[in-house]
């Protein structure tokens, strides 16, 4: 089974863009901002769009806590590498 969030970049063509992947229904990608991921976002639909703007504020509030809570266990991570 695959994780409910996935994190991907294409840091080669968009490097201050980061893309957030539901892979649970609806099925969908964020594109948003390195630095604000309510700046600049976009968001893709792959499985049809929820029709009610309160499950989509609540995906996208999800997509967002994941993203957070992703890049401070990756700067957590680098920083007990460099502690050793």
């Amino acid at each position: 089974m695959l994780p409910k969030f996935l994190i991907a970049d294409n840091s080669q063509e968009t490097p201050d863009l980061l893309y957030v992947v539901h892979t649970q229904e609806p099925k969908f990608i964020v594109k948003s901002d390195v630095e604000d991921f309510w700046s600049n976002q976009e968001v893709y639909w792959i499985s049809d769009e929820p029709s009610s703007k309160d499950i989509i504020n609540q995906l996208l509030e999800d997509a967002e806590e994941f993203l957070e809570n992703e890049l401070e266990s990756q700067e957590n991570l680098f920083d007990d590498d460099e502690d050793e």
